[in-house]
């Protein structure tokens, strides 16, 4: 039940409002209270693509909204830069767990297929369309699949067998003026690099296959001027 207090103004405004009524309310206007910036609300509304997104989490897939499966896609939606976080199992957040799954599943064997040639020493494998990369050594898999963001529609990431050619720990670009930290080039200006952003973020890169802080930091310390890279694949939406 909604209270309500005269404002000085003379006009009547609702100050308290039952939480079960107001958090779906404020999620729908885009606005959420307080308790939100501290992690621990969550705004129980029962998304479209609740089975599916408790089916990803690993939670019963009821398609019932309990407080941890909202919790659980909220996590998820804070880890992906997903807006708003409300543990709401909306299109968007569902259309961002159908991005992860393939890159989940190709954690322990992301050759499967082949498509690397991993028979030529160390190589960094960049597989355009899962948006993964990994490194291998012969069979043996050196670093297990990360997820990446390569090149944009119309700055698409070259394909092909490529050499790391210079390594550059703190470089900032000289065409748009960014920092590129960790950069280690393998085909004219398109580099291994570091980003201050999500990698999950639309719509690409200008062409560089752009990491996570930590796993650019392990790629450095992997790789060598003069490993192979590889990339192959297509880029969804390019």
């Amino acid at each position: 039940m909604a209270r309500f207090r005269m404002s000085r103004r003379g006009r009547t405004v609702a100050y308290t409002m039952a939480g079960t009524v107001l958090a779906p309310l404020l999620a729908g206007l885009g606005a959420a209270p307080a308790q939100a910036a501290s992690g621990s609300w969550c705004g129980g509304a029962r998304g479209p693509y609740q089975k599916q997104a408790e089916k990803f989490l690993g939670r019963k897939a009821d398609g019932k909204q309990s407080q941890g499966d909202c919790r659980a896609i909220r996590a998820f939606q804070v880890s992906h830069a997903i807006h708003p976080q409300y543990g709401y199992a909306g299109p968007v957040t569902w259309k961002m767990m159908k991005v992860v799954k393939p890159q989940r599943d190709a954690r322990n064997n992301p050759n499967r297929a082949g498509r690397c040639p991993t028979n030529r020493g160390r190589i960094a494998c960049v597989d355009l369309t899962r948006q993964i990369s990994w490194i291998q050594d012969g069979r043996h898999l050196v670093k297990r699949p990360v997820p990446v963001r390569t090149g944009r529609n119309g700055n698409e990431t070259r394909t092909g067998l490529h050499k790391i050619f210079w390594k550059h720990k703190n470089h900032v670009s000289s065409l748009y003026h960014v920092p590129m930290p960790y950069s280690q080039f393998f085909d004219g200006g398109e580099a291994f690099h570091a980003i201050s952003g999500s990698v999950w973020s639309a719509p690409g890169s200008h062409g560089c296959v752009n990491m996570r802080t930590a796993d650019a930091k392990a790629y450095w310390k992997l790789l060598s001027t003069g490993d192979d890279v590889f990339v192959y694949g297509r880029k969804p939406g390019t």
